[in-house]
């Protein structure tokens, strides 16, 4: 399910390809949902790539392809999906790609918080497949069932389980597994500057963290989200 900013900034999107053939600019997009800066439309585009509604196009300027819409609005739209390039729209649909169902068995640790951090879990609780092209080759991989809603503009909701490659280290503005101070475990955006570290949360309700190198250590980061129905 979307949040309501996502659904509108999706909707706007979609009509504004059907009007124009080319997507609104960000600033567009801005003042369409009535936010503050471009950084809130930034985490939605992201949270929509995530779930799979659009997809963003490398090396092009304002390229996005909506992949999928909610069924209200493709059946109000008869929509049908197409890369639009540019300044101008491409004339028929990509060839669909086939979908790989190959799936494996990752082992569910427990519970991750997205929100106030909780005790960490290190215990298997149960498996869950995986489809395989959410796992990196030649990684370990783990899942945790996401409590709390910190990372809900992320597109991660309460409930939800998130597949983690196993890893010490992580790159800024990657969504990762932090252990804080050896005992309390936490789904954050992670940031490094001068020193310290930055756990940001995708909720404007939660304040980001920001603590000593000394005191955080990752133990994964997000490759994947699993959502039940």
């Amino acid at each position: 399910m979307l949040t309501r900013k996502q659904r509108d900034l999706l909707a706007f999107i979609h009509k504004r390809v059907q009007r124009d053939g080319v997507p609104p600019s960000f600033d567009e997009m801005k003042d369409a949902l009535d936010l503050r800066s471009k950084s809130g439309i930034h985490r939605l585009i992201t949270a929509l790539e995530e779930r799979g509604f659009i997809r963003r196009l490398a090396h092009r300027a304002r390229a996005i392809e909506i992949t999928r819409l909610p069924d209200d609005l493709a059946a109000a739209s008869g929509f049908v999906p197409r890369v639009i390039e540019g300044d101008r729209p491409q004339s028929t649909p990509p060839t669909a790609r086939p979908v790989q169902v190959d799936a494996s068995d990752v082992p569910v640790m427990g519970r991750i918080a997205a929100g106030v951090p909780i005790e960490a879990i290190s215990e298997v609780s149960h498996h869950v497949a995986v489809p395989g092209q959410m796992l990196d080759r030649g990684g370990d991989h783990y899942a945790l069932e996401v409590k709390g809603d910190s990372m809900i503009d992320a597109g991660i909701n309460d409930g939800d389980v998130v597949v983690i490659r196993e890893q010490s280290s992580a790159d800024n503005g990657e969504i990762v597994v932090a252990l804080v101070d050896g005992h309390e475990a936490t789904l954050k955006r992670y940031r490094r500057q001068k020193g310290m570290i930055a756990l940001e949360a995708a909720n404007p309700a939660y304040e980001t963290r920001v603590l000593r190198e000394d005191q955080v250590r990752i133990q994964g980061r997000l490759v994947g989200l699993i959502r039940s129905y």
